[in-house]
């Protein structure tokens, strides 16, 4: 497998890489290795999904649950290698949509572009809203006030005033948005290593051994849970409970949306992907072990699911580490959020760029002053911020649909926030699908990083990780099923089926892949020849 060469490279190198797809430099290349790095690793934030899933986790896989971390770790290393050769070939903001665009052609491409760009909108309300429960347990600590996490007003108000301030920060300079993700990466590494040295000083109440035990959660009379799973680990109650990290395992591609502002992106963004994976499996490893191993003694996990998760097991520490905690989970949301959002308005800025969308050439400009693409910035917030209204509606009793039920007290915020896993997944696999056809068609990658002869097995394993864990994502079960606690029983597949038509109907009405063609090596290629055959003018150096 490859290897990256090690020659200098200059601004002028990359732009002039850049400039070879079309495109003149636009956005500020002042991001290294680290901040490009830390974006990618924010984003991915083993705490902000830890400290969110640890509960689903353990009340449906038992502790053993901790070693399923490496399906998802190995599966997205398989998968971060595809894309790093990718990246490196098209080291182009908007990473998924224009590799599957030079790959495949311009309608592939678009589709893929829709599908990321919406999952990276709904996972920014899905993060900003996940950390309104850590902010009111800080506010009842610091000044005694009692904020209904559950409120919908509270939940709203809260998520509005922190994407402000995440969209503030990301417009004033690319410079600023790697800084809040390299501190975010510090406070990772505080709430991941950090809390499991602390909880290892308290004492642990159980040994190793406990960490391969199931602890009967495929019993539904000792599942915390009460779940059923027949008896069977490996073949039902694990294939549930691998969820947990499979919605954690991703977002590092996210260093390949800012190509364009990374110096020596051809062989930084490819690394960065890797190490966003080693890392957040390692650092996701770490604190769930940990707090495993610090659960009770007696009954740990159903006391554990009982008493609310996380937060039960950190309440043996003391009020000033909880206090210094939820400080650091509360700034771990923030950044990842901050990340996502980056990483969404540059999909924007280059499938406007493209000509993609209605109103390209408005949601493509970039401040003159700060470098950073203003207006998809400002339109990905707002559209984040409309879907932050659909906390609101949310039946009092379950509604039959066709043949299926929505569940009763789910807002329609939970149900959209479930296409931000599943979309990216699909939009994941379509992008793999898409190297796989290139390489076929004789595609020879030309970047710092290639496969070489390892190409068609590492992207034909990737694919079919992904294939397998999609469907594990969005399979419907029934609603009363153990797999409702993350896929709300249909309800995630139509919201992906909604989403796939309503893309598709704009493709075949609006054409917005004819914008997208004129941005295609095709279409460069007989840009380029006829350039080269139109007869040169008396005097002009040909």
């Amino acid at each position: 497998m490859n290897q990256e060469h090690q020659q200098p490279v200059s601004h002028s190198d990359e732009d002039a890489r850049l400039a070879s797809f079309g495109y003149q430099p636009q956005l500020n290349r002042v991001l290294g290795l680290f901040a490009n790095f830390s974006v990618a690793f924010t984003y991915l934030s083993p705490m902000v999904g830890i400290y969110s899933l640890f509960l689903l986790g353990v009340g449906t896989g038992g502790p053993a649950y901790l070693w399923l971390l490496a399906v998802p770790v190995f599966g997205m290393l398989l998968v971060a290698l595809v894309f790093g050769e990718l990246a490196s070939h098209y080291p182009i903001a908007g990473a998924l949509y224009q590799y599957s665009k030079f790959s495949v052609g311009p309608r592939f491409g678009w589709m893929v572009g829709w599908l990321y760009a919406l999952a990276l909108l709904v996972t920014v309300a899905s993060v900003d809203s996940g950390v309104v429960g850590y902010f009111a347990a800080l506010m009842h600590n610091w000044f005694g006030w009692n904020l209904n996490p559950a409120s919908h007003g509270t939940i709203l108000i809260v998520t509005l005033v922190l994407l402000l301030i995440q969209t503030v920060l990301n417009i004033t300079g690319t410079g600023v948005m790697g800084k809040v993700a390299q501190f975010g990466v510090y406070v990772e590494l505080l709430g991941t290593v950090g809390v499991a040295i602390v909880l290892l000083i308290h004492g642990f109440h159980h040994g190793l051994g406990f960490l391969f035990t199931q602890q009967g959660v495929t019993n539904p009379k000792t599942n915390a849970l009460g779940l059923d799973f027949h008896g069977h680990w490996w073949t039902s109650a694990a294939l549930v409970a691998v969820l947990a990290p499979v919605y954690i395992v991703y977002g590092f591609e996210s260093a390949g949306d800012i190509s364009e502002e990374t110096i020596d992106a051809g062989r930084q963004v490819p690394r960065a992907m890797r190490l966003a994976v080693i890392w957040g499996g390692i650092a996701s490893l770490i604190l769930t072990g940990a707090l495993l191993l610090a659960m009770p003694a007696h009954n740990g996990v159903a006391a554990t699911v009982k008493g609310g998760g996380v937060p039960f097991v950190l309440a043996q520490l003391s009020p000033v580490m909880q206090d210094v905690l939820l400080v650091l989970i509360i700034f771990a949301f923030f950044s990842c959020g901050t990340s996502i959002q980056g990483a969404g308005s540059r999909v924007l800025f280059s499938y406007s760029r493209d000509d993609a969308l209605p109103a390209s050439r408005w949601l493509s400009k970039v401040h003159d002053t700060f470098r950073t693409p203003v207006n998809a910035l400002v339109t990905g917030a707002v559209v984040t911020a409309l879907f932050m209204l659909l906390v609101f509606p949310s039946p009092k009793h379950s509604v039959h649909i066709l043949w299926f039920t929505y569940p009763a007290n789910t807002n329609v915020l939970v149900a959209l926030v479930s296409f931000g896993v599943s979309g990216i997944y699909l939009s994941f696999g379509l992008t793999v699908l898409a190297s796989l056809i290139a390489r076929m068609r004789g595609w020879i990658p030309e970047g710092k990083f290639r496969l070489g002869r390892w190409g068609y097995p590492v992207t034909i394993v990737a694919f079919l990780y992904l294939a397998v864990v999609f469907v594990d994502v969005v399979l419907p079960s029934g609603i009363s099923s153990p797999r409702a606690y993350f896929n709300l029983d249909w309800i995630t597949l139509m919201v992906m089926v909604v989403i796939v038509l309503i893309g598709l109907i704009y493709l075949f009405v609006g054409h917005p892949n004819r914008g997208v063609a004129r941005h295609t090596a095709e279409e460069l290629h007989e840009a380029e020849e006829r350039r080269e055959q139109e007869p040169t003018a008396p005097g002009q150096v040909p």
